[in-house]
């Protein structure tokens, strides 16, 4: 016959038992969550061009254009356009954001400095310019890493096979689509994304 004690300790490991089994079940719903939730631009820190931090959640609700570019470029010109959009464009809720990069041509040697006086004093430019950056490689930024990986983006594989390639992003941050660096960031497809 089972004593009080016995009574007890069973009805205390029944609920330690109880416990541990929704514990467990939160952990493992935690972890699955986690594992399934989906990466967006806005996930992501960067450092601007000033060297100060800048979390890309600041740009929820906007339509992004991401592009890495460069001061000594056949392509260089674009950066009158990239302007041109983001200035015509940001009332409607776009904005342009650039990486300068130096691993095509080494067409960026310059500093960070350099660069922000090279792209003021030559293009006016006014949308986020960020900090140097490689777009690939083994130091490839997490932020590229996302851009370029299917696992990670949900969208597309690509490759930066040069300056002035750009990523177009949604409101909520998902990638859209990858144009190559000839196409002209005033082109159809881009007007096309925006809705004009």
């Amino acid at each position: 016959k089972p004593t009080g004690v016995t009574l007890i300790s069973t009805d205390i490991m029944r609920k330690l038992l109880l416990v541990s089994s929704a514990l467990a079940f939160f952990i493992l719903s935690a972890f699955t969550f986690l594992q399934n939730k989906r990466m967006t631009l806005h996930d992501f820190t960067v450092t601007d061009i000033n060297g100060q931090s800048y979390p890309l959640s600041r740009l929820k609700g906007k339509k992004v254009m991401v592009v890495n570019t460069a001061s000594e470029c056949g392509y260089t010109p674009q950066y009158k356009q990239l302007e041109e959009l983001n200035k015509t464009y940001a009332s409607k809720g776009l904005v342009v954001v650039g990486f300068p990069c130096n691993q095509f041509g080494g067409q960026e040697p310059g500093s960070n400095a350099e660069i922000k006086t090279f792209c003021s004093k030559n293009y006016g430019v006014t949308f986020p310019m960020m900090s140097k950056i490689d777009v690939k490689g083994p130091q490839q930024s997490p932020l590229y890493a996302w851009l370029t990986q299917k696992s990670q983006n949900q969208v597309l594989d690509s490759e930066v096979k040069w300056n002035f390639q750009k990523y177009l992003i949604d409101e909520n941050g998902n990638l859209v689509k990858m144009l190559p660096s000839g196409e002209s960031p005033m082109g159809e497809s881009v007007l096309s994304w925006l809705g004009h």
